[in-house]
């Protein structure tokens, strides 16, 4: 599922079904021939589960349903009669002596039937619901002996444990589809079904109807086929299994968190984890993140990417069928070879090998398990109609082999290790040679705008520089001049980030206005802004003077393009004419954190439940960042003065000009130009230039401290010791003091346990050494269960007086290393 797995935190309505259920009586087993009626329910042994009649929130009809007991917004995994609901309140169920279910109405007419039998005598049969959340019939004298398993009839919902699966001894498969509710309050069967298609290569497709609409690419041996691949995932294993018995795909958990896979009513499938402090649904993964995600959006031999403009080109060796359509977005008709093959020639076409794609289409392809990849080239190249082949299997090196037939369809461009290779003409590869010098030179592609803009733009305004200000003239006179130090801004991956013309910009800050500056920093001014529509921004302006503005400019506006969280601040734009760089980000009313926290006068504005949430929220987009987005960002620079807050305390994480995008395996920097912020920066990153995940940890865990104390740890200083705040911490909790640690002005909000609970995890985020510290996903558990934590270890840059001769060389090297460091303002 998309890392894109504790992906944004997203709280969903339509995905909560509000139930009211009148329970009476429990049971935990029902025997044959046992009935119980509405109002009555069966609960699993360990209590997760609980099954019994329920009405949706806008309907009287009444369902039998399976939901969870001890979450209080109650949530439906499972239904019997969805399609045939009781509408009065007289509904029963019963175990059959011959084991089969049956629901019947108030005059015993039967609704719905599970249609299992068994062939024993009466009495044989028992009715259990499991802590899994899978209704079981069973022999009575032999639990394994399964006659029936709702887990075999998915509705919308997908628990741990449930497979997806096809029997191939007997030809068929009860649980190859999921399908949605018709809405949000009808659970009927709606018009979206996901399935497990076993033509070809087994795939899992999404329709519409009858109609593709997407398509989740088949198992690598790693994960799927463009998806991220789940780097250590703590919450749990995905299997997907071929073999000569059954086809199947699963998921089990690996920690207590409680989860699920949904397809919503609106065709969306979400894997949905539920945070019980705060009471809510949020968003783990979800399959569709983009319109690349729709199934063939380029047509046959097309290639879609999210990170140009337009996003669909044609494969190497093909050029568009219809380049009229093209010129007016329609791709449908996708692309056509420049040279057709020459069938018997073994020797007159050749392969171009695409790195980084999502597979095609694998409905009309063919695998062998045993193939190297040089007898699957053969293969291919024995047949006419092969059209390209890659390895079946792409982990430990890569094994096996998968060959398409006829047309190539839905390729994605994504950041991974799965590659294809293309049958084309050798002409055409001849003529695609790539200059050996380019290896050598730094990519530097002009991030370039359309020309249809760069008209509008001139009809509007003219610019001109003078005295640091830009004055705007009729359209007579328009300049424009590319300065030299923009050729080195990339456009590939801009994604649907628009261009905002100057004149706009110039417009909406009032040409600049000091009475518009609400910020400076190392990379220039931020100016408050109101564009045509009325929307506030903020505009961020490179400062002529910045040695460091271009190459943030750069980082920030590649790496943010790509992200989308609520933890995140939005960019909502980017303008680049001659000496201006400018990024216009949605506006913050509240500024930034370090403004309230440290203020006395304004800090009394942040009672102690409005931290705390900030403190998760600023968890959540880390997160998102480390696991959850398409790529893994580092983002080099937390601190307080880059959390922003909105107008209602939510914090957004904001300046990515020092980010590290990492792919792959490799998530693992090092570099010999340290730059941050004094006071932020972990050791291993101060000392050794080396940064990793860990290196935003340790930044995370000084800013909870300082939220919790209002004060600075580069600024700290206390009167019967020299430590900075974390030294000043790791003493109070050593001496069982921490929650002393406190502002004064939340003495009347605070909530003891949750105070020091953060201190805590803030420590073992601070700890030394980086393999000590926790992951955001483990802070983000520890901060929302009650369960036990482990001791810190002693944090980075403590000086206590009486350490070792050691740590005082240690922390000497780390302090003197620091002093170099660039500091961001």
């Amino acid at each position: 599922m998309r890392n894109s797995i504790i992906a944004q935190y997203l709280f969903s309505l339509s995905l909560l079904i509000l139930l009211l259920s009148e329970c009476g009586g429990a049971l935990d087993t029902v025997y044959a021939n046992q009935v119980f009626k509405d109002g009555e329910t069966i609960v699993s042994s360990g209590s997760t589960f609980e099954l019994g009649f329920f009405s949706t929130r806008m309907s009287k009809n009444r369902y039998l349903g399976i939901w969870y007991k001890k979450i209080s917004l109650c949530t439906v995994v499972w239904l019997a009669n969805r399609d045939t609901p009781i509408t009065h309140n007289s509904g029963m169920f019963k175990l059959s002596s011959d084991g089969n279910l049956e629901i019947l109405s108030g005059s015993n007419t039967m609704v719905w039937s599970s249609e299992s039998t068994v062939s024993r005598g009466s009495n044989s049969s028992v009715l259990r619901l499991l802590d899994s959340g899978n209704l079981v019939v069973s022999e009575m004298d032999n639990y394994k002996n399964i006659i029936w398993q709702s887990f075999d009839h998915p509705g919308d919902t997908l628990l741990p444990g449930m497979k997806i699966r096809k029997d191939l001894i007997t030809g068929i498969g009860p649980t190859m589809e999921w399908n949605s509710w018709k809405s949000p309050d009808d659970p009927s069967t709606g018009v979206y079904t996901n399935i497990l298609d076993t033509n070809g290569y087994p795939q899992i497709l999404g329709l519409r109807g009858q109609v593709v609409i997407s398509r989740l690419g088949p198992w690598n041996g790693l994960g799927y086929s463009g998806l991220p691949i789940d780097k250590e995932n703590p919450i749990y294993n995905a299997e997907f299994v071929v073999n000569e018995r059954e086809i199947y795909c699963s998921y089990e958990l690996k920690s207590s968190v409680v989860q699920r896979i949904i397809l919503t009513s609106d065709g969306r499938t979400r894997m949905m984890h539920w945070i019980e402090r705060s009471q809510e649904w949020i968003v783990y993964g979800d399959l569709k993140v983009d319109n690349c995600d729709r199934f063939g959006l380029c047509g046959p031999y097309g290639s879609c990417s999210i990170n140009k403009r337009p996003p669909c080109t044609c494969l190497p060796g093909f050029e568009p069928t219809s380049p009229e359509e093209w010129d007016v977005s329609d791709w449908s008709g996708g692309c056509k070879r420049k040279t057709p093959l020459t069938c018997g020639d073994v020797n007159a076409d050749r392969f171009r090998k695409i790195t980084g794609v999502k597979v095609p289409d694998t409905r009309r392809a063919w695998y062998n398990v045993s193939m190297t990849l040089e007898e699957c080239e053969m293969a291919c190249r024995m047949k006419c109609n092969c059209t390209a082949y890659a390895n079946l299997d792409i982990s430990s090196g890569g094994s096996g082999c998968l060959i398409w037939f006829d047309e190539l369809m839905d390729i994605r461009e994504y950041d991974a290790d799965d590659h294809i290779y293309i049958r084309i003409a050798a002409s055409d590869l001849a003529g695609q040679q790539i200059d050996p010098n380019k290896k050598k030179r730094v990519v530097t592609s002009v991030l370039s705008f359309s020309s249809a803009a760069l008209l509008l733009c001139a009809g509007a305004y003219a610019y001109r520089k003078r005295k640091n200000t830009l004055q705007v003239k009729d359209q007579g006179d328009f300049e424009y001049a590319l300065d030299k130090k923009n050729t080195s801004v990339q456009t590939q991956l801009l994604g649907d980030i628009p261009f905002i013309c100057l004149y706009k910009v110039i417009k909406a800050t009032n040409n600049f206005s000091v009475s518009n500056k609400i910020g400076e920093g190392g990379f220039g001014s931020v100016y408050k802004g109101v564009l045509e529509d009325g929307q506030e921004v903020a505009v961020k302006r490179l400062s002529g003077t910045s040695q460091q503005g271009i190459e943030e400019f750069r980082n920030e506006l590649i790496s943010i393009s790509k992200l989308q969280h609520r933890n995140l601040v939005k960019l909502l734009g980017y303008c680049i004419h001659g000496n201006e760089m400018i990024l216009i980000y949605e506006y913050m009313v509240n500024k930034c954190l370090d403004s309230i926290i440290f203020d006395e006068t304004r800090s009394s504005m942040l009672d102690w439940p409005q931290r705390f949430g900030i403190i998760h929220g600023i968890a959540r987009g880390i997160l998102y960042l480390h696991q959850d987005s398409r790529v893994q960002i580092i983002h080099r620079d937390l601190k307080a003065g880059n959390i922003l807050l909105d107008d209602d305390m939510n914090p957004k994480i904001s300046d990515f000009g020092l980010a590290r995008k990492f792919v792959g395996h490799d998530s693992i920097g090092k570099t010999k130009k340290v730059v941050g912020t004094y006071g932020y920066i972990s050791p291993e990153y101060a000392v050794h230039g080396r940064f990793s995940i860990k290196s935003d940890v340790f930044s995370f865990g000084v800013l909870v401290l300082e939220i919790v104390s209002g004060k600075k740890n580069k600024e700290f200083s206390h009167v019967d010791h020299s430590d900075n705040l974390l030294g000043h911490a790791w003493r109070l909790y050593k001496q069982g003091r921490s929650i002393e640690l406190i502002n004064t002005s939340l003495h009347a909000s605070c909530v003891v346990h949750e105070v020091i609970r953060s201190i805590h995890v803030a420590l073992l985020c601070v700890q030394h050494h980086a393999k000590d510290r926790p992951t955001m996903f483990s802070v983000l558990l520890m901060l929302v269960s009650e369960s036990d934590l482990p001791p810190p270890k002693q944090p980075a840059f403590f000086t206590e007086e009486e350490s070792t001769s050691k740590l005082e060389s240690d922390s000497s090297l780390d302090e003197y290393t620091i002093t170099l460091l660039y500091p961001r303002s």
